[in-house]
């Protein structure tokens, strides 16, 4: 029990020596917070038990073929050789369709730039600046439910406990405010998109 308490240079240097248990001691002692990290990152147990494994098998290899510098930082060391496996995960799993460049095929031809233009930013102000003016005629009731909703994100529960009413009256407060501004946007024919 006494190779627990050796420090972590040691242990790396009697692994890279022959003592394949100094790696288990390794594992032992920092596996909550690798496992832990990986798992931050990724939200899902099996991905992160593969991602953790991947890990090791780095780490392994490295110490196999003695590149491994040591200067007394194993574990910041293995949380960047996770990282680096998490980052690669996520490359993977974007799921983008590959395609080569042909005579009928141009990578130009799907390629958008998503970042608004001075004039879709125009158009979202004006439907922004509508959808406040449309609100302002509701009654007061429906708008101080509608605001809470959308504005302050807060629950029907939370609204109905602050305006002092039961849920059931919020959420027909609600249900009316979206009734009557459908009502008033048809009424006068008003368009809501960019």
């Amino acid at each position: 029990m006494a190779t627990t308490q050796l420090p972590d240079a040691l242990l790396v240097r009697n692994y890279i020596d022959g003592d394949e248990n100094a790696l288990a001691i390794l594992i032992k002692r920092h596996q909550s917070k690798i496992y832990g990290f990986i798992y931050s990152k990724i939200l899902d147990r099996d991905v992160a038990d593969d991602v953790f494994q991947d890990t090791f098998i780095k780490v392994i290899k490295t110490l196999k073929s003695n590149s491994y510098n040591e200067e007394g930082k194993f574990l910041p060391w293995v949380i960047r050789i996770s990282h680096n496996l998490v980052i690669d995960y996520f490359r993977k799993n974007k799921k983008m369709p590959m395609h080569r460049e042909t005579e009928e095929f141009s990578i130009f031809s799907i390629m958008t730039d998503n970042s608004p233009n001075i004039e879709s930013r125009i158009i979202t102000e004006q439907v922004e600046a509508d959808l406040l003016r449309l609100i302002d005629e509701l009654p007061d009731d429906q708008k101080e439910v509608l605001e809470m909703r959308i504005y302050q994100d807060l629950s029907f529960k939370e609204i109905a406990d602050l305006t002092d009413v039961s849920i059931n009256t919020a959420l027909g407060r609600m249900r009316y405010a979206l009734m009557n501004l459908r009502r008033i946007i048809e009424k006068n024919q008003i368009i809501l998109t960019n």
